[in-house]
């Protein structure tokens, strides 16, 4: 009987042990790369990293956007305007990951020039893409269309937005405290509903 137990327990642990080797490799896959600036995307990300596992990379620009948001929001529409990618600092390996995460907030009802610049610099075909962004009430605007058009050899996964702070009304951090417990609630069943995997 004991020798039983024993190959029992032999046989679990060895199971057991193949599935943290499989969660450990998928979660290695995995990157989220945000773009935030008043850090509610960031907040979003982190929520989503805990959840999922994987590597959390924040978009940085070689010359960052002036703090004064009548300046940034002049400067953004010049560059939606131009068509100009803003050069980021931002390198990063995308060869060993298989499954992208891209967070970023709504400028101007679209993509952010830093954002486009990413998937302009990268190679992302074959991979699978999965758009979160934070907004300050008026939506998504195009911005999942835009990734869309920018990627068509990617798999895209249905995306996920919630409502962060308002800039222009002088609200900043707002996915805190109850409102980060509740959002961590809503990016765990989207992720359900996308089949992501849970990190353990």
């Amino acid at each position: 009987m004991n020798k039983l137990l024993i190959l029992f327990a032999l046989i679990s642990s060895c199971f057991s042990s193949e599935t943290r080797e499989k969660q450990s490799s998928e979660s290695d896959k995995i990157l989220v790369v945000y773009l935030s600036r008043t850090n509610n995307t960031k907040a979003v990300a982190e929520i989503i990293q805990k959840q999922v596992g994987g590597d959390l990379v924040a978009l940085e620009l070689e010359v960052p956007y002036p703090e004064d948001y009548s300046a940034i929001v002049k400067q953004v529409a010049k560059e939606n305007e131009t068509g100009f990618l803003p050069p980021l600092k931002t390198r990063v390996d995308l060869d060993k990951y298989d499954i992208i995460f891209l967070g970023f907030p709504t400028w101007g009802m679209r993509l952010p020039p830093p954002m486009k610049s990413f998937l302009h610099a990268n190679d992302l075909s074959g991979k699978t893409l999965i758009p979160f962004n934070t907004n300050g009430g008026y939506g998504v605007g195009s911005c999942f269309q835009t990734i869309k058009e920018l990627c068509p050899d990617s798999e895209i996964l249905k995306g996920f937005s919630i409502r962060g702070g308002s800039e222009r009304d002088g609200i900043y951090l707002a996915i805190k405290g109850n409102r980060k417990t509740q959002a961590q609630k809503n990016v765990d069943g989207w992720l359900k509903e996308i089949g992501m995997p849970k990190e353990k």
